[in-house]
């Protein structure tokens, strides 16, 4: 078999989340944060729903947002 030659790089993306050569995660954050935003943004009609049960809302904020905000955390 031939040789495969690995780039040497700071930073690359494995499974969404970004692994930096420094072990910086701050760029990670970022995007949790934004991803988090984008979700709340979306779901915004339901969330701020005055005739939508509090339960009910807590639940989609817990499905939608609270999820995209936390993927990949545990890595």
């Amino acid at each position: 078999m031939g040789r495969v030659v690995v780039l040497k790089v700071e930073k690359f993306k494995y499974f969404g989340s970004i692994v930096e050569e420094r072990g910086d995660i701050d760029e990670v954050i970022s995007l949790r944060i934004r991803a988090g935003w984008l979700k709340w943004r979306k779901a915004s009609g339901v969330l701020c729903d005055k005739k939508i049960p509090f339960r009910l809302k807590g639940r989609v904020y817990r499905m939608i947002v609270q999820l995209a905000l936390l993927y990949g955390a545990e890595c």
